[in-house]
């Protein structure tokens, strides 16, 4: 159990970055760690052996997110998560660029910011990200792809929301 207590102790930062930003609020992040790491011990043997640790805890996470959110539809402000306490004090000019970009990414939908962040944040691989959804590759790098113009167009001020495409 020492491993196992190690490797979660090491994904658990990673886990509650996700969730803040998934939750917009740290206090609801904790919470919902925490039932991942509950459903994740209690589905142990579930658990592929050969399976990725990390992908896998990332899968329930996310899964717990959107049961949530299903049932309760509140968020709070992304932008706490993204105003720590650094010590340097940047430039007036980069402080708009950052909260611009930051309320760009606001804008974009929940599905889009999770693959933005698995894969540019946390560092997750396209397979794990397609692992993780349960859909082919190919799909996470199309959606990616879509994800990325559409944070692109909103920075950049060319749309004010980004399109869904609408699919049978």
């Amino acid at each position: 159990m020492n491993a196992l207590d190690e490797q979660l102790r090491e994904l658990i930062p990673r886990l509650r970055r996700f969730a803040v930003s998934l939750t917009r609020n740290p206090s609801n992040a904790d919470d919902l760690v925490q039932m991942c790491l509950e459903r994740a011990l209690s589905k142990w043997n579930d658990k592929r052996p050969d399976g990725d640790l990390r992908a896998w805890l990332f899968s329930i996470l996310y899964r717990q997110f959107l049961d949530s959110h299903r049932r309760s539809r509140r968020y709070a402000r992304m932008l706490e998560f993204f105003t720590g306490r650094d010590d340097a004090h940047p430039s007036a000019e980069r402080s708009v660029i950052a909260q611009s970009s930051l309320q760009a990414f606001d804008q974009l939908t929940t599905e889009q910011r999770a693959l933005l962040l698995w894969v540019s944040v946390e560092g997750l691989s396209y397979q794990q990200v397609a692992d993780i959804l349960g859909v082919p590759t190919g799909t996470v790098m199309s959606r990616l792809s879509r994800a990325r113009q559409a944070l692109r167009q909103l920075s950049e001020g060319e749309i004010t929301r980004p399109t869904l495409r609408i699919l049978k």
